[in-house]
């Protein structure tokens, strides 16, 4: 399920339980297609997709601090063949 669409049907069970019960059918859509409307403008992931990325972030994070460690030591190397 996308993360909107689970969020959505969160909010509109919640919505519902809320809501009195004398709200017409086509207030209460009114109300969804707000709902709806408003999530849609979010730019929402999955938990799955952002552990992934934190994943990838991470590895490359480690990538990076060993690449540094290594130019580090490879340019000590070469001053100390200068002197």
């Amino acid at each position: 399920m996308r993360p909107n669409a689970q969020l959505f049907e969160q909010l509109s069970q919640t919505m519902n339980r809320i809501l009195p019960r004398e709200l017409t059918d086509e207030v209460r859509e009114n109300i969804r297609g707000g709902i709806s409307s408003v999530l849609d403008r979010f730019d929402l992931v999955t938990r799955e997709e952002l552990e992934t990325q934190e994943a990838v972030l991470r590895r490359t994070r480690e990538k990076l601090e060993y690449l540094e460690t290594r130019v580090a030591d490879l340019e000590k190397h070469l001053d100390e063949r200068r002197d």
